[in-house]
């Protein structure tokens, strides 16, 4: 029999009721494996559990030992599926060990034969145990599956309720970084735009809402815990320039310095650097908090986004120009493994005046490289250098070292509305787990013997477009030319063409640059092609117009990449007078009326 109370809040009219509800981890496994648990990451952080933790909890599992109790709310759109409160890595800890991920302390892992369930997800390569030489026994198998989850139920809660139950538990104790304590505790403009922009520099950009099986696709591999994660840390770049080390990704480090970043921006002043700062910024209803909201609101998100992304691009590309090497290993005098985003906080402000407030490009890469040298002794470091006033020195410090390297010209079309680096590096791994809303294409030239341009290729391509757009109304895809998704076909395009394709997750790009050079033509004409086929295809009007409007090119580190975007249509498209839909990754026509039918009422 379920106990249920009440969850009272001053000035509700509508109460949600919490039912608590025992249940066997065979049933939870259930849910998941229906998609019935959800991770809603407005609020809720990354996988960040290291592997002693997990043990631990599984350990008390066997001996039968409790465990904190697991909260979900019913979510709106279908009672039958639950948002995580509170249980998060609990859920994640216990569902990855059933699925082989890790073994118990002493080096044993479920044996998946002995639960039909897991057995069957295993025969789909939904999942592949690491072993299964070495498993625990039957009896230990049974007590498992059938220990008793505490599990309760927030029925009819609505959005604030969940936010301010989720702030409540996490006020408890630490167990939540300063930074995860301040965005989780709010949800406004300013916390959903650092949210929003943590999310695509790191590479873990998903949509709001996704099935709780796919958050080891956009969590965090540090360099000592091996998951198996596809976001792995000292590829993302905060921790490949040194700015934070790898276990600061696990504490949203990097969205406290994003957030210190937007507010002096927004503000067009100087913060302090503090803890209280930050705090008061995103505490609910103070002046601070207005004030930044209210300059947030004149300045646009949008646009600051933008900003942001683009002067990422440019610094890493000062990084990378000539011998690679590391902002940290630039700045500094004496080699070290600090990090420094105090520092970066300052050189990336400077940068953000110099390029947009001052309308000025980068002239000389290398010699503006060569002027960041040793930085730090040039600049105040102590603890002083928090204040305001300091700051602001600092910037202009910063600003008339590198100031001979900029000239006068404005780059808007290029900042706003295009693909930077960060959000192609975003696409890439989005390809993993948002299947049927993107397409990853190596080129459009074959990798055989004879080098020819692969014209069934392009038409797949249109095809393809037309699929996307008849996923719904919802939300856009891409299609991105110059990715491969095999390490095979990385390997051939080095070997052919000479190029050094680089690694996003589990990705390779080897650019389309180099197949320009093939074909003969400027990269102008070699896009031109692909906009060619597409304006004399018979695509829908609608559709055809809005994907030739959205064609953008990167020169992502040398190597090129074309992105076409399929804006969200609002009516079902053709493609000769033929409806293609998406079925995973695999574009697909329509073989039947009904399903004609039934993709035209998505609309």
């Amino acid at each position: 029999m379920h106990r249920r109370e009440t969850l009272k809040q001053p000035g509700d009219h509508a109460l949600a009721d919490v039912a608590a509800q025992p249940t066997p981890v065979q049933s939870v496994y259930g849910w998941h494996n229906d998609d019935r648990l959800f991770v809603n990451r407005r609020y809720q952080r990354k996988l960040v559990w290291t592997l002693e933790e997990k043990q631990k909890l599984v350990e008390s599992i066997l001996k039968k030992y409790p465990i904190p109790a697991i909260l979900v709310a019913e979510r709106d759109d279908d009672p039958n599926r639950y948002e995580i409160i509170d249980g998060l890595q609990r859920l994640n800890a216990i569902i990855s060990f059933i699925e082989g991920s890790f073994p118990t302390v002493d080096g044993k892992y479920f044996d998946v034969s002995k639960f039909p369930t897991a057995q069957a997800r295993r025969e789909g390569n939904l999942f592949e145990p690491l072993s299964q030489d070495d498993v625990i026994g039957a009896r230990e198998v049974g007590v498992l599956l059938d220990y008793s989850l505490a599990i309760s139920i927030m029925r009819k809660a609505s959005e604030r309720e969940i936010d301010d139950v989720f702030d409540r538990i996490n006020s408890y104790g630490h167990r939540l970084s300063d930074q995860e304590r301040r965005q989780a505790g709010i949800q406004n403009e300013f916390s959903e735009l650092v949210r929003t922009i943590a999310c695509t520099v790191r590479g873990d950009e998903s949509e709001a809402s996704l099935p709780l099986a796919k958050m080891p696709s956009i969590s965090i591999d540090l360099p000592m815990t091996k998951h198996g994660y596809l976001v792995r840390a000292e590829e993302v770049f905060w921790v490949d320039q040194g700015i934070l080390r790898s276990t600061h990704l696990r504490d949203s480090m990097d969205e406290q310095c994003i957030a210190d970043i937007a507010a002096c921006i927004v503000t067009g002043s100087m913060i302090e650097r503090s803890k209280a700062e930050l705090d008061n910024i995103y505490e609910s209803g103070t002046e601070r908090s207005n004030s930044v909201l209210d300059a947030l609101k004149v300045y646009g998100a949008e646009k600051l986004m933008d900003e942001i992304k683009f002067c990422i691009q440019q610094i890493e590309e000062v990084c990378n120009t000539g011998s690679p090497e590391k902002l940290r290993n630039i700045i500094f005098e004496r080699r070290n493994t600090n990090a420094f985003p105090a520092v970066f906080s300052v050189i990336f402000v400077a940068f953000h005046e110099m390029i947009i407030a001052e309308k000025k490009k980068i002239s000389d890469y290398p010699a503006l490289k060569r002027q960041l040298v040793n930085l730090t002794n040039r600049i105040e470091t102590s603890r002083r250098a928090t204040s305001p006033e300091e700051r602001r020195t600092n910037v202009n410090t910063i600003k008339g070292i590198i100031g001979p390297h900029f000239l006068n010209q404005d780059q808007s079309a290029e900042i706003y509305s295009n693909h930077a680096s960060v959000d192609i590096d975003s696409a890439i791994r989005r390809s993993s787990t948002e299947l049927s809303y993107y397409e990853l294409k190596q080129g459009l030239v074959a990798l055989g013997e004879k080098r020819e341009f692969n014209e069934g290729l392009v038409d797949r391509i249109i095809q393809t477009i037309c699929a996307i757009a008849n996923n719904g109304p919802a939300r856009a895809g891409k299609i991105l030319i110059g990715v491969s998704d095999n390490q095979a076909d990385a390997d051939r395009a080095l070997a052919l063409d000479k190029i050094s394709p680089r690694k996003v997750g589990d990705k390779f790009v080897v650019g389309v640059d180099r197949e320009a050079r093939i074909l003969g033509k400027s990269l102008e004409d070699y896009i031109g092609i692909i906009r060619h086929r597409i304006g004399n295809s018979t695509l829908s009007d609608h559709l055809k117009t809005a994907v030739l409007s959205s064609i953008d090119y990167n020169s992502y580190y040398g190597l090129g990449i074309i992105i076409i975007t399929v804006p969200p249509q609002t009516e079902q498209s053709l493609l000769d007078d033929t409806v293609f839909w998406r079925d995973g990754d695999n574009t697909k026509a329509a073989e039947s009326m009904k399903q004609a039918t039934d993709i035209a009422r998505r609309f």
